[in-house]
């Protein structure tokens, strides 16, 4: 029975049956980064990196975008390792690397050459030293591996940190992946799935990535950490087991969560830790146990609840990622206006995440979609002629 809102596609055989509820996920995810960014507008903290700050800090606002950052950046590397697992049912690895580079190098390129300098120039703005733009376009370019914020105007990649890392663990995934595929590893992720299928076990899926975050980083970044979300995005789509082992504990991960988070939140504020020699290896793997079962939690109850096709997450679908180039730009502009304001932390707040939300939507529809430059340069598939979409349309109905 056909409702206008929810379609079920069209599934040959052979054919993954799309997971919708990863679609919503990161739809919401990179949607978040808006709320999140300006949030960090309001806090003076070293590690909290954007290019446009008001004089007035806001805790509250700091508690949230901690909370925030535990599980966002992680989410969406599963979320990327998930999709590798879909895409290599029916690419070979030459053509997965093609279009990954096509859909990551491609716009990381345009977007440090054409993106990132002017949300960086925003913060000298009015300063003699950078004079104009132009003056300062070249200085951007100069690279300083010791400081890669951007903070004193030479060059960082800023938001597209993500890219970059991701196209790397693609191709460094790409051997394991593909052994996974082939019938040793199938065997070997069936033990796995027989494992983390028992009550409690897949919170033992927390330990792997407390022990990567302690590995080098590179600028601020945690490659391992992120390497190992990446591959358990890709492991945990593999096996029907790993699926339902997260759905049946999503609920006490969401509880587990909760209560492993309250004392970060605590420490947030400004509380001291105990003095004692174990206290931070203690505080270490609490905090990535709670990291884990925010993830648990959120894929659990998205594959509970949001595991439905529609109208709107086919548009946002497919403008989420020109939506996560673009947000932080916008969001810089917004906010070099509205920090002026001689108004209240909550007011701006609102103001900058209500602008920026309308505005970056605004810049895809008009300067992106619409023409095949574009999307290429935004990573996006050419547009489909009049006469494939329609025949898309037919399908879907």
């Amino acid at each position: 029975m056909h409702t206008p809102h929810a379609v079920r596609a069209r599934v040959t055989p052979g054919q993954p049956k799309r997971r919708h509820d990863l679609d919503w996920l990161r739809v919401l995810a990179v949607l978040l980064l808006v709320p999140f960014h300006t949030a960090l507008v309001f806090s003076h903290r070293p590690g909290d990196i954007v290019y446009v700050k008001d004089q007035v800090e806001s805790l509250p606002l700091i508690q949230f975008a901690y909370f925030v950052s535990q599980w966002h950046m992680p989410l969406l590397f599963m979320i990327a390792g998930a999709s590798t697992w879909f895409a290599l049912k029916s690419r070979t690895g030459r053509r997965y690397l093609e279009e990954r580079f096509t859909r990551l190098v491609v716009p990381t390129l345009f977007g440090i050459t054409v993106l990132i300098p002017p949300m960086i120039y925003l913060q000298f703005l009015g300063q003699p030293d950078f004079g104009s733009f132009w003056q300062f376009y070249p200085r951007f370019f100069r690279v300083d591996f010791g400081d890669l914020s951007g903070n004193a105007g030479t060059f960082t990649p800023a938001h597209l940190w993500f890219l970059i890392f991701l196209f790397v663990f693609s191709v460094v995934a790409l051997p394991l992946f593909l052994y996974l595929r082939r019938e040793p590893g199938r065997r070997w992720i069936g033990r796995l799935a027989a494992l983390f299928e028992r009550r409690g076990a897949i919170f033992l899926l927390a330990l792997p990535p407390a022990v990567a975050a302690m590995l080098f980083d590179v600028g601020g970044k945690a490659p391992f950490l992120y390497l190992t979300f990446f591959v358990y995005g890709y492991v945990l789509v593999s096996e029907a087991r790993f699926e339902r082992a997260i759905d049946r504990h999503a609920t006490s991960a969401l509880i587990l969560g909760t209560i492993a988070t309250a004392p970060f939140v605590y420490l947030v504020a400004g509380h001291p830790l105990p003095q004692h020699p174990v206290v931070p290896i203690l505080v270490h793997l609490v905090y990535y146990f709670s990291r884990w079962c925010w993830l648990v939690a959120i894929l659990g109850l998205g594959r509970r609840y949001l595991n439905v096709n529609s109208r709107f997450l086919r548009y946002a679908s497919e403008a989420s990622y020109p939506f996560y180039l673009l947000h932080f730009l916008v969001n810089s502009i917004v906010g070099h206006c509205v920090v002026r304001w001689d108004v209240g932390v909550a007011l701006k707040y609102l103001a900058i995440t209500g602008v920026t939300i309308p505005a970056t939507i605004a810049v895809y529809e008009i300067l992106v979609k619409r023409t095949n430059l574009t999307r290429f340069l935004f990573g996006m598939k050419r547009k489909r002629t009049a006469c494939l979409k329609r025949v898309a349309l037919r399908d879907a109905r």
